[in-house]
């Protein structure tokens, strides 16, 4: 009884990042001393902030995988496409209850490590949390770890690195949002900080991919929602033409003529981008104010670590030219990879739109249109051979057919993985202890700035 009730509390609402961060609002709210309405509103504006930005994030989904089977029938490409979904779903059926507790306990770990360290980050994206927690019960469990030693080490890994890893960049961070107090929480951070690292060594931010100089005649490609649609376009109708009519029509038009379903799904996917800009101005303007209350009655300092779309807004056009340097970088990866392991890694439309655009993003921040192009680049080479040199610890488990296809999650299970593979269970309880000591260490004695960066001199 109590594991079916803890099931359902932990899959079916810690899960759910509008629930997360509404309650965490509410807190925020209640620590205010707030009026009855007043945390009433606090609460709902976040959750329908989160499900207005899910909802534009579906429909940019659900528009770019008919896009990635265009261009594989088109193009004639097979292989091994990284998805996080998928294999998340393998793992659950294998380890679905070491899954949910290394989740839940990891929240546990991840707030303690705010309250008592310097590293005051708190991790306010469910579902990410939910792909490690997957993540980690799998590797370690190929460690011949079980029962309450996975779920220790799992979930004080998940925990200690949900704080750890949006303070690795918060200097980054600082920059793409101009100090408005929000860190990354979205597991393909070391990405997006190797991004803005290449953007400084090769452009300089005054030369912002929001400053471009638009003559008269083309003002119009300054609305975001009109640009991103004429850009899509391109690409959906090279595509459309690439894969053919009869290949279309039959198989995701369901009869409706191809140069026109890739119109519509060109249109449709600049309107879920929107979707997200809106959800995400919905979320902050509630959200800051109520973590001034967690920050000084709770966890002093608190600093909310968000999901990748919410920094959409601070650079709509470093958005575009991410997700596009990106995909070209993903292209370049798959050749690269095809020509040295034999594995053709498909370049995913939704991993490269998400965090190619958020590389952009933080490649600007720090070396502008140049750094843009750059980091998404190269962010985009790594998001293609990490997975692909992952697919070897994770083939060991079974999961042959698909990989994890964000930064960190690549990162964290080959070194996991690999530690395992060669010291057993020991490799993991390192592993651990070097991130214990990580969090610890900066964090004994006084300091001026009570909150961890790793960027600035300490």
């Amino acid at each position: 009884m109590f594991a079916s009730i803890s099931k359902v509390i932990i899959n079916d609402i810690l899960r759910e990042p509008a629930f997360l961060v509404g309650f965490i609002a509410m807190i925020g709210y209640i620590a205010l001393n707030k009026k009855p309405h007043e945390i009433f509103m606090g609460f709902l504006k976040p959750v329908l902030g989160f499900l207005m930005l899910n909802a534009g994030a579906g429909i940019i989904v659900a528009n770019l995988t008919p896009l990635g089977q265009m261009i594989e029938v088109g193009f004639n490409i097979k292989g091994v496409a990284p998805n996080n979904e998928a294999i998340v779903s393998i793992a659950q059926k294998m380890l679905g209850m070491e899954t949910l507790y290394i989740l839940f306990f990891g929240y546990i770990v991840n707030m303690l490590v705010a309250y008592f360290t310097r590293f005051k980050y708190i991790f306010l994206t469910g579902h990410h949390s939910f792909f490690m927690a997957a993540l980690l019960s799998a590797v370690l469990s190929a460690g011949n770890m079980q029962g309450i030693p996975l779920v220790f080490v799992g979930a004080s890994i998940l925990g200690l690195w949900s704080a750890i890893s949006p303070a690795i960049g918060q200097k980054y961070t600082s920059k793409v949002t101009d100090g408005d107090g929000i860190a990354m929480g979205h597991f393909g951070s070391l990405g997006y900080y190797l991004s803005a690292w290449i953007g400084s060594l090769v452009g300089t931010p005054e030369d912002s991919t929001e400053n471009a100089q638009v003559p008269e005649s083309l003002s119009f490609l300054r609305d975001t929602t009109i640009s991103t649609a004429l850009i899509m376009l391109i690409f959906y109708l090279i595509a459309a033409v690439a894969a053919g009519q009869t290949y279309v029509e039959t198989t995701l038009s369901n009869g409706q003529n191809f140069i026109v379903y890739a119109i519509i799904s060109a249109f449709t996917f600049a309107v879920g981008v929107t979707v997200v800009y809106s959800g995400v101005r919905m979320i902050l303007a509630e959200l800051l104010p109520a973590f001034k209350g967690i920050s000084n009655k709770l966890i002093p300092n608190a600093i909310p670590a968000v999901d990748c779309a919410v920094f959409f807004p601070y650079a709509p056009t470093a958005v575009v030219i991410g997700f596009i340097s990106s995909l070209i970088g993903g292209i370049v990866g798959m050749g690269i990879v095809g020509a040295t392991l034999g594995i053709f890694i498909i370049p995913g439309m939704v991993p490269h739109f998400f965090c190619g655009a958020t590389s952009g993003i933080y490649g600007n921040a720090t070396g502008g249109r140049r750094g843009a192009m750059a980091g998404a680049f190269i962010q985009g080479i790594a998001i293609t051979v990490l997975p692909a040199l992952l697919i070897g610890v994770l083939g060991n488990l079974g999961f042959e057919n698909t990989t994890f296809g964000d930064f960190d999650f690549a990162v964290l299970g080959l070194v996991i993985g690999n530690a395992i593979r060669y010291l057993g269970a020991y490799g993991a309880y390192g592993i651990l202890g070097i991130m214990l000591l990580a969090v610890i260490i900066p964090s004994l004695g006084k300091h001026k700035n009570p909150t961890i960066n790793f960027d600035e001199e300490q």
